[in-house]
């Protein structure tokens, strides 16, 4: 049911100053300006409450993947909700939607995955791993190895321990983080950090930054080492193909858990189920989200291989975690009517060989306008990297500005986008189709036209 306030938009606004405080948000900014306003959405469109119509490039916060108004989820989440709205997973007890979301998790995933732990979102996800991994190596007789290695600019959510995980500077500077035992070594961003070498050369150097710093620390020290398949929010970072491959083989040789963080990847966004898949990952822990219910309501998971999950099991007695919200089951029969969704309309069949391809097709042709560097793509997601001069990836000085007004001009134009500082980043809703797509692209071009004019770029 829509709100029953028929507010104007001035109103909404006074209300959102008053009392909402938005995550990552210019506080100071916005409550010396105005929100917007979105009211209704249907398909891959959204509607602000002046009745602006916005293509949505960018999949809500990467997680609509089946779209706007799919009365399959609403059904879903109605009929659960009148049968039984809550009950939680603790004390020996379990709820159908669960079950059944964790046995559609098992078909979808890799061999190796029969076993969920459910969470209320990827940062939760991410923070159960960290208890996870550590507790799996203390059953196994190894509780010296507490270390998890990630990436710098990675993402894993906002939490104490997702926010440690991450590697972003910005946001460790409020809170004190990282975290004791969370170490960040290169990441694999062949076009900022590859010099001369060739993406194959780089990425086997990035690779090699994990060996180095296990062994710094000590293999016997190490727990796990963390990454997306792509780097999300870092600005879609599609690592070179030798990248991957050297990274598993790296962990193999000193045994440190693999966990894939398949938050944004997960739920056919690269072409396959999981972005693991698409790089022929094998990892022992991945955690999902977004995706796996659209976004429709909040549900995250940490997926088990059963090397950890038989470990837990059979020597470890009481796993000392969990949330209220854990396997809810609204939130998992929305996610199981997704899923189901998702194999019905053939989606995962479709971006691998239909839109997917298209997608980068159309993308490819704007690395060919005056601000575009690179344009990179799988799937159904891809980013632009606007550069000063392309032909010496020379990068915008002070870093942002540009991509703040290349996005600025989309969302006038009725496009939204989001941009990483000069990195224009898509992710569209996994159904959109080809005109829906050419409508994207010409307004990409559009507002690259729009920023180039305005900084006087031919």
């Amino acid at each position: 049911m829509a709100s029953s306030r028929q507010y104007s938009t001035a109103q909404w606004q006074a209300l959102d100053r008053s009392h909402f405080l938005h995550p990552f948000t210019d506080l100071t900014r916005l409550n010396a300006g105005a929100s917007r306003i979105i009211t209704r959405a249907e398909g891959v469109y959204l509607w602000d409450s002046d009745d602006n119509r916005l293509l949505d490039g960018f999949a809500g916060l990467w997680c609509v993947n089946m779209g706007y108004g799919r009365s399959e989820l609403a059904v879903a989440a109605a009929e659960q909700m009148q049968q039984l709205p809550y009950y939680n997973s603790f004390f020996n007890t379990a709820t159908p939607p669960a079950l059944e979301l964790a046995e559609l998790l098992a078909e979808v995933s890799a061999p190796q995955f029969n076993y969920s732990f459910f969470t209320g979102s990827g940062s939760e996800a991410n923070d159960t791993i960290v208890r996870m991994v550590r507790r799996f190596w203390d059953l196994e007789g190894q509780p010296g190895r507490v270390n998890i290695i990630a990436r710098h600019n990675a993402y894993h959510g906002s939490t104490m321990a997702g926010a440690s995980l991450g590697g972003m500077d910005y946001m460790h500077k409020q809170g004190g983080l990282p975290i004791p035992n969370i170490h960040h070594i290169m990441q694999p961003y062949w076009y900022e950090l590859g010099g001369d070498l060739s993406p194959g050369e780089f990425g086997l150097r990035a690779a090699a930054e994990l060996e180095n710093k296990i062994l710094e620390l000590g293999p016997d020290k190490v727990a796990a080492f963390i990454g997306e398949p792509i780097q999300g929010a870092g600005g879609v970072i599609i690592p070179p193909a030798s990248y991957w491959p050297a990274v598993q083989a790296i962990c193999k040789k000193y045994d440190v858990l693999l966990v894939a963080d398949e938050v944004i990847c997960g739920f056919g966004r690269t072409g396959r189920w999981f972005g693991s898949d698409t790089f022929g990952i094998e990892p022992d822990l991945m955690a999902v989200a977004k995706g796996m219910s659209s976004g429709y309501l909040p549900i995250g998971a940490v997926l088990v291989s059963d090397r950890v999950a038989h470990s837990l099991i059979k020597k470890g007695g009481e796993f000392a975690h969990g949330y209220t919200y854990s396997g809810h089951p609204v939130c998992a029969a929305v996610a199981a009517a997704n899923i189901r969704l998702m194999h019905r309309e053939g989606i995962i069949d479709r971006v691998a060989n239909d839109t997917g391809p298209y997608f980068q097709q159309r993308l490819a042709e704007l690395g060919e306008h005056p601000l575009v560097g690179e344009a990179r793509s799988v799937g159904m997601i891809g980013a632009l990297e606007l550069v000063a001069d392309k032909s010496r990836r020379s990068f915008f000085q002070p870093r942002g500005d540009m991509g703040s007004l290349c996005r600025d001009y989309a969302l006038a134009n009725g496009l939204i986008l989001r941009a990483t500082r000069d990195t224009m980043l898509f992710s569209p809703s996994l159904v959109m189709d080809k005109p829906q797509i050419d409508e994207m692209i010409s307004l990409t071009r559009l507002s690259l036209d729009q920023a180039a004019a305005t900084k006087g770029i031919a």
